[in-house]
């Protein structure tokens, strides 16, 4: 019997019980007559509409070779299907297929995806991040309205996509063993922007060539933009990672010398930082551009210009979203978080 919805054949049986003709009850649910007439033969004889089991194609690998394969890629994520399916011999073949592996990890609820790409952590740097976590979760909003985030990016014109994949069961795409620590790096042409957000606030965009050390990051940063917002807003304090460039000594006694307050901040802990999300914010405005930028200079420009366009609420959710990176950090041990 060709295969028929059980919502119809529970309406075809219905309309056969209410006396109508057998070819109307066909065209009425798009099916051969032949095939009403067998739903109602089997539903006298079993009183059921369902299909009898079906054998189907036998299956390839024993319950030991499943749990073998769902094991095996919860050991080591980053395992190759083919490379299962090489040392796996099926129950009629010398060895099962890749897609086989691939079904019965999916099966698992286990599925190829691309891994998310953070910094390396090691314990310090996660007993660091517990404890900053544990010292501002008490903060008040307020007292986040009070901070400057500042960051540097780097934009590319071209990204790269890569072909790694990690098999991850749902809610596992931040764990540790889903996650590809890497360092950054970017290839082509490429654009360097900083910039400072805060809860009310927001500083101008600044494109700088090439990369920022010390001296270049006192003079091109800090002494024309971030000192003169400093004593404008005398209330606010300072956030900035922990690059060299900004932990210089030179760095650091021209702040402690021109009064500006710096919030302590834990090493490698980008997801803390609530402007690392406005990054991803820009980079998606300026790729849906109708025109997307062909050289730097395009790209520089539409950085600026997509930088004024969003909105300061958008600024202001993130920075409100503190408190919840704080409270991830810990629930993370440290670790990694979605942030």
């Amino acid at each position: 019997m060709p295969r028929v919805p059980a919502h119809l054949r529970e309406r075809a049986l219905g309309m056969l019980q209410g006396g109508m003709r057998t070819a109307d009850v066909a065209r009425a649910i798009n099916c051969h007559v032949r095939t009403v007439r067998r739903l109602r033969q089997r539903y006298r004889e079993t009183g059921r509409t369902a299909d009898h089991p079906r054998s189907g194609r036998p299956r390839v690998t024993t319950p030991a070779q499943d749990r073998y394969i769902r094991i095996s890629h919860l050991r080591d994520r980053y395992r190759m299907a083919t490379t299962t399916a090489r040392v796996t011999p099926g129950t009629h073949n010398p060895s099962i297929s890749a897609q086989t592996v691939r079904n019965r990890l999916r099966e698992a609820g286990l599925r190829a995806c691309r891994p998310v790409v953070r910094q390396v952590l090691t314990r310090h740097h996660q007993q660091q991040r517990r404890l900053w976590a544990q010292t501002h979760l008490r903060w008040t909003r307020q007292e986040w309205q009070k901070v400057l985030f500042t960051d540097e990016s780097r934009f590319c014109l071209t990204r790269g996509d890569g072909r790694i994949r990690v098999y991850r069961r749902r809610n596992e795409r931040y764990t540790e063993a889903c996650t590809l620590e890497r360092d950054r790096f970017g290839g082509g042409g490429s654009v360097m922007v900083w910039g400072g957000i805060s809860h009310h606030h927001r500083t101008e965009l600044v494109v700088t060539a090439g990369n920022l050390n010390a001296l270049r990051y006192r003079e091109d940063i800090l002494l024309p933009h971030v000192v003169p917002f400093m004593h404008a807003h005398p209330d606010m304090i300072l956030q900035q990672d922990n690059a060299t460039s900004h932990t210089a000594r030179s760095v650091r006694e021209f702040l402690h010398d021109s009064n500006v307050s710096v919030l302590p901040w834990p090493a490698k802990s980008p997801d803390l930082n609530p402007i690392e999300h406005v990054w991803n914010l820009l980079d998606r405005r300026v790729r849906a551009r109708a025109i997307p930028p062909r050289n730097v200079q395009e790209l520089a420009g539409a950085l600026v210009e997509e930088w004024g366009n969003i909105s300061q609420q958008e600024l202001t959710n993130l920075v409100q979203s503190m408190r919840r990176g704080c409270t991830a950090v810990l629930q993370a041990a440290g670790g990694h978080t979605r942030y």
